[in-house]
């Protein structure tokens, strides 16, 4: 037996003939950056996203420095971020000068943990950058009244949750500029680096476009001291045909995780996920917390079977972030979580069999 933690297999065969024709119209086309591709996918994925303007960025971390350029983030000013998220979004905050003030997560929904913003909010407090976690979305009603009350700026890092909603709204549509990615492995991935700014301010999308495109509108103009971080013609038009079945695949994640939920309950000490009853969950991961993880890690591993850690340092553990003075113990939520979680495979084209053998090696280990 071999069940990987992620396989592209299913989809790609599912998309191979469109793939092959979107890369022929790009190469025959010979406009490789900032053409009639970009634009199309930016003009889908704003209608799909439920925004105004969404802008192609390089990458996911390029879309979180776009955004908060863009807002006019900077030196001196504190960005509250989860405790337990993906280094990409504190290094995003550090990229413009900013500092990272961490807090911790929901116990239930591992998403940052609403009832405890207000405490890490200083006079240097500038915005408030909520993740949504392995594809849930956060309590964005209860950030938005915080942020209105203290006049901050919402920024969502939407990387891990295309198309999850709370209370009905879609992620990446609270913000007032907000960013995603679209690395390979994410619910809508391209085949290499990517990503995208969405928002409904249009002085803020104007801002975001120049400065992933060296800080110019016109040609040899510019306006602002800028970046080169730009999507790319075949990536946007990858990301075209792959935008066409993201509703499919989310239902086959969600369908996947059901019967996790169904097949594991009750064994062990497993914690599954928690959904807050307003949220959405695009289970871009499923993961499981368990005190004997690292030895079911090992257990699933001989076994066969695939699985992650997301994520076993906590940021404010990092090499990188010690110069903020934390220590271990400084968010122990975090890095308990950190200690105990486990992500199984997940992803669309799995079959049920597939499901139900690794839960039956995980209800064996027990």
């Amino acid at each position: 037996m071999n069940i990987p933690f992620l396989s592209f297999d299913a989809v790609n065969r599912q998309i191979k003939t469109e793939i092959t024709r979107a890369f022929e119209t790009v190469f025959d086309d010979a406009w490789y950056i900032m053409g009639k591709q970009l634009t199309a996918f930016e003009q889908e994925y704003a209608a799909f996203n439920k925004v105004q303007h969404a802008i192609g960025i390089s990458n996911g971390l390029d879309a979180l420095h776009i955004a908060l350029k863009a807002v006019g983030v900077g030196a001196g000013d504190e960005v509250i971020v989860p405790s337990h998220t993906y280094i990409a979004t504190a290094l995003a905050v550090s990229y413009v000068g900013a500092t990272p003030v961490f807090v911790e997560p929901d116990p239930l929904t591992y998403n940052i943990d609403v009832t405890k913003i207000e405490a890490a909010i200083s006079s240097r407090t500038k915005a408030i950058m909520p993740v949504h976690l392995y594809g849930q979305a956060c309590n964005m009603e209860a950030i938005e009244k915080i942020a209105a009350k203290h006049q901050l700026t919402i920024i969502e890092d939407n990387a891990q949750a295309h198309g999850a909603t709370w209370n009905q709204k879609i992620t990446g549509s609270w913000g007032h500029i907000n960013a995603t990615s679209f690395y390979p492995g994410k619910n809508l991935g391209a085949l290499g680096d990517a990503g995208a700014v969405t928002t409904n301010d249009a002085a803020l999308a104007a801002r975001a476009s120049m400065l992933r495109n060296y800080g110019s509108v016109k040609k040899y103009h510019h306006e602002l001291i800028g970046y080169n971080q730009r999507l790319d013609e075949l990536q946007a038009a990858f990301l075209r045909v792959k935008l066409n079945y993201l509703q499919e695949w989310t239902l086959q994640r969600q369908s996947i995780a059901a019967q996790y939920n169904e097949l594991l309950k009750d064994v062990g000490d497993l914690v599954l996920p928690a959904v807050a009853p307003e949220a959405t969950h695009v289970y871009h991961l499923y993961v499981i917390r368990t005190a004997q993880r690292d030895a079911l890690q090992t257990y699933l591993q001989q076994q066969g079977i695939g699985t992650l850690i997301h994520y076993p340092i906590p940021v404010h553990l990092q090499e990188a972030y010690q110069s903020l003075g934390y220590a271990k113990g400084s968010f122990p939520l975090a890095e308990t979580i950190a200690s105990t979680c486990l992500s199984l495979p997940v992803w669309p084209g799995m079959s049920t069999g597939e499901v139900e053998q690794v839960a039956q090696k995980i209800r064996s280990f027990f």
